[in-house]
């Protein structure tokens, strides 16, 4: 199996810099299935091509295999793996090129983080889905695809085509951009990992995907195959990616921000206040704050010496990078650190992380989520996690009116699924109280108005 890339910018020899490998040099890698060695075919300044081909050892790869499972000897040693662009091909370019896709080039930086012309090779490439499916990963990307079916064996044409290819992709991306498409997408066609599919994949896959996956026409699909058909984990992926979007939309969308609408009445200082106060009052020491985002509220409670143990759960890397910056984390005393604990989860799915603290504050978190998941959210935060106390905080949709930036009828902002009467909030917390044996009173946060209520509305449960 091998993998070329090819450069005509000028001088093209300023690949090497982008890979950080010597054209003059053969690098060879041990994997833990084979060998991998990197070279360069074709080095002049018009042009210059790189090579990573792939020395698969198959008795290898089924060596130490657990002889209870009923495999045949067949299934054993008559495998494509050896010769296919597969995952391992995947995970070459991880342990050769890391650097390179990470967007990182010791003498070159600038050019690294700019679009340049490649031509890349790959043969023989499985397509579970034929050229069609190439095109449909490949061109919204900004590729030409260019692809020639491989017949079974050519001496006997009559056998037809096989489901490999010999596939040409060019157009300018930045070298890192090219990269980590190839990382993704050669599995995904292939349609199979010759390693176990766990949670840590999603990560993965979302920090490989993150600029160009959250709006790729074919992202179920590839999210689907990238996890190996693991419904459970294609879920976890795909929320996570929704809900990434959804917090880079907020960041950037100042137009119709929260932020903005509610800048005039302070609403948000009022709020994290109230927050803490309730949390003080209720003699809570030890806090999960759900749906943490960007640390405000944990901000605050660092400042007060009565909360011995704080925890910020968020489902989106950015947001909680945000965080790590506006805390200053890395300058803590050790103390200080102790205290505070930072970590990515998502507020639909069991996480044992949440039990054991005194009181949780999810706040203006709700109606980011999508109706019919706000089951899921109750069955993980008063089912599982369990606390003694839980503040909720959402917008009263009746106060909207009194925003003057705010059109009829529009949320305020375009990413809340929905926005609660104080009615309806008031009848799904006393059900969730019910149900779960807690018992919720409700508090007002903001200036109230006479007909409309306050601008934000809050359910505190206790058990």
């Amino acid at each position: 199996m091998n993998l070329t890339i090819s450069t005509t910018y000028k001088p093209a020899t300023d690949l090497g810099f982008l890979l950080m490998k010597h054209p003059d040099n053969v690098h060879r890698k041990t994997l833990s299935f084979g060998e991998a060695i990197l070279f360069f075919p074709e080095v002049s300044e018009e042009r210059c091509t790189m090579a990573l081909v792939l020395d698969v050892d198959p008795v290898g790869l089924v060596r130490g295999t657990n002889p209870n499972q009923h495999i045949s000897l067949f299934t054993h040693y008559v495998t494509d793996r050896p010769f296919a662009v597969t995952s391992f091909m995947s995970v070459a370019i991880s342990r050769l090129l890391g650097t390179a896709m990470a967007g990182k080039s010791r003498d070159r930086q600038a050019l690294a983080d700019t679009a340049i012309p490649f031509d890349v090779t790959l043969s023989p490439l499985p397509c579970r889905g034929g050229a069609q499916l190439l095109n449909e990963l490949f061109e919204p990307l900004g590729y030409s695809v260019d692809s020639e079916s491989l017949r079974l064996d050519e001496k006997y044409p009559n056998w037809g085509d096989s489901a490999y290819y010999r596939v040409r992709l060019s157009g300018s991306q930045k070298l890192s951009d090219l990269l980590t498409h190839l990382f993704v997408l050669i599995p995904v066609l292939d349609n199979s990992k010759h390693y176990w599919v766990g949670s840590d994949e999603i990560e993965k896959l979302i920090s490989k995907g993150k600029g160009w996956l959250e709006e790729h026409p074919c992202k179920d699909l590839i999210t689907l195959r990238y996890l190996k058909h693991r419904r459970n984990l294609t879920r976890q992926a795909l929320e996570q990616i929704r809900d990434e979007t959804s917090t880079e939309n907020k960041t950037e969308d100042a137009c119709n921000s929260e932020e903005k609408l509610e800048n005039p009445v302070r609403l948000n200082d009022v709020r994290m206040d109230t927050i803490v106060q309730t949390l003080k009052s209720l003699g809570a020491q030890s806090v999960v704050d759900l749906g943490c985002g960007e640390g405000k509220l944990i901000s605050q409670l660092m400042a007060d010496p009565s909360f011995n143990r704080i925890l910020g759960i968020d489902v989106s890397p950015m947001a909680l990078g945000i965080a790590h910056k506006r805390l200053n984390i890395d300058n803590l005393t050790p103390r200080q650190k102790n205290r505070i604990e930072l970590a990515q989860g998502s507020l639909i799915y069991v996480d044992e992380r949440l039990k054991g603290y005194d009181a949780a504050a999810c706040v203006e978190v709700i109606e980011h989520m999508e109706p019919d998941r706000l089951g899921a959210f109750e069955q993980v935060v008063f089912v599982s996690a369990r606390p003694t106390h839980v503040i909720i905080s959402t917008p009263n949709k009746e106060y909207n009116v009194l925003f003057t930036d705010l059109k009829h009828g529009e949320m305020r902002h375009n990413d809340h699924r929905f926005e609660w009467t104080r009615a309806e909030f008031q009848e799904w917390a006393m059900g969730v109280a019910e149900r779960n044996g807690y018992s919720v009173k409700f508090e007002s946060i903001g200036e109230i108005h006479v007909g409309y209520g306050a601008p934000t509305q809050m359910g505190v449960f206790s058990r």
